[in-house]
């Protein structure tokens, strides 16, 4: 069998393109450390990898809906709390009112004091979060949702809860009408009254001049009853934002390890092992090497390299 010297020239070279081929393979998986980086590379292992960077993906976005409900859910206790101090020295005001020394001018001036702390619980459940919900808009409100009205403060949110988009509902909202305006009447067992109307019966009440000691008393009593099941209402409301607080911590855990084991299983099926790859990559570079020599002495072979 004759070989010629152009045979055995292409066949060197032909051997040195795929060592450097595979030389530079070597080198781009060293470089991004990875060892998948075509599916052509390993076709299950980056299947196995793209279903763990959807599931990686998917927690990403569950976590930053738990993050929104976490801040509206703070910020949501911490009003409600705020509206309970309020409503309480509110409470301590009436009840002082009910001194029987107490002249009109001095029912008056309690009177507006309870005003003042009126408009301030009224800016409390108007407040909004950072991304410009209002946190007791109900299922949404583009404007403030507690109305004050000629008739008293009304609710122009939709009733109920807003809830974010991701993996379990978790709450973004509070219903304002249920927490503010729908504490059950002490006088009407089966009905309800709004704290806002409450306030407003005590401070025209109390700024009405010539009234009798009983009249005044009947103020006071009606109101204090009021003032308590409101309050009550606003407890109750705080408590059910601090176990929603509660619960996003468990739901939050739960998705972080979804979301570390993803993570996990993504760098098992296309990450590289270093001191391997390193291996590799020099048994390769001798390879290229050697293809280098071997290439050298077969130019050599040339019967024209002989003559010269």
């Amino acid at each position: 069998m004759r070989i010629a010297s152009n045979n055995a020239y292409e066949s060197s070279v032909g051997n040195l393109q795929k060592r450097q081929s595979a030389l530079t393979e070597a080198q781009e998986r060293l470089t991004s450390g990875k060892r998948v980086l075509r599916p052509s590379d390993d076709p299950a292992a980056a299947a196995v990898a793209e279903r763990a960077l959807a599931a990686q993906q998917r927690s990403e976005a569950q976590l930053r809906a738990l993050g929104a409900s976490r801040n509206a859910m703070q910020l949501s206790e911490a009003a409600l709390g705020d509206g309970g101090e309020l409503l309480a020295q509110a409470r301590e005001l009436l009840m002082s009112a009910g001194n029987g020394s107490y002249a009109d001018s001095d029912r008056a001036s309690i009177a507006q004091a309870i005003r003042g702390l009126r408009n301030d619980l009224l800016a409390v459940a108007n407040r909004q979060d950072g991304a410009g919900r209002y946190l007791f808009g109900g299922q949404g409100a583009d404007t403030p949702p507690l109305v004050d009205a000629p008739g008293g403060v009304a609710y122009a949110g939709t009733d109920g809860q807003l809830l974010a988009a991701g993996g379990t509902a978790t709450p973004l909202s509070i219903d304002g009408r249920a927490a503010w305006l729908s504490a059950e009447d002490p006088a009407a067992p089966g009905t309800t009254v709004s704290l806002f109307d409450a306030l407003d019966r005590v401070i025209a009440d109390l700024a009405t001049p010539g009234r009798s000691g009983d009249q005044i008393a009947a103020t006071v009593s009606r109101g204090l009853a009021e003032f308590d099941v409101a309050g009550d209402q606003l407890a109750s409301w705080r408590s059910r934002a601090g176990e929603a607080l509660n619960r996003l911590d468990g739901l939050e855990q739960r998705v972080q390890q979804a979301k570390l084991d993803a993570q996990t299983e993504r760098s098992e099926a296309e990450d590289l092992d270093l001191l391997a790859a390193i291996s590799d990559f020099q048994n390769r570079q001798s390879g290229y090497d050697a293809a280098l020599k071997t290439y050298s002495i077969v130019q050599r072979m040339s019967l024209f390299e002989y003559l010269r």
